[in-house]
């Protein structure tokens, strides 16, 4: 190998690495976001869910069709209502993170909702992806597709 193919190898090498990097940066930074999702459900805490997402938000649920963010809301208050324990988690090894240009990430992964009923956890696991926009430096969920369920 010549000294200038071998040079545009290590250079193709740290770009490749460079890549990377900015990607695991972006895969920490929407798992971060995914956590802070999940405490909010978790603590039925209508306030800070209503931070997460974005108001022209679009949410496709395959059994149930599209609803906007406000009917998104009264979702969850009227779920949280229920005072079933409902509480969300990511299932560990499902998340995928790609980066979406000049507007922010696409997250697809697979999350387990579980609430008592009848003094039994009962449980269902479904896939999602979600878009989220950074908007002034604050991550927000703008689409959200619901399916398998």
């Amino acid at each position: 190998m010549t000294m200038g193919l071998l040079a545009l190898e290590l250079a193709g090498l740290q770009h490749a690495a460079a890549a990377t990097a900015v990607s695991q940066e972006l895969h920490d930074e929407i798992k971060r976001m995914d956590a802070a999702l999940s405490a909010a459900f978790d603590a039925h805490d209508i306030s800070k869910l209503k931070a997460l997402f974005s108001q022209d938000l679009e949410f496709y649920q395959d059994d149930e069709g599209l609803v906007r963010y406000e009917q998104t809301i009264k979702d969850f208050e009227n779920l949280f209502a229920q005072g079933n324990q409902m509480r969300r988690k990511l299932i560990e090894g499902s998340l995928e993170v790609y980066p979406i240009k000049d507007y922010g990430a696409i997250e697809v992964g697979a999350h387990q909702f579980c609430h008592s009923e009848k003094g039994q956890d009962q449980c269902g696991t479904f896939r999602f992806v979600h878009l989220w926009r950074k908007e002034g430096g604050a991550w927000k969920i703008s689409r959200v597709v619901s399916y398998a369920h």
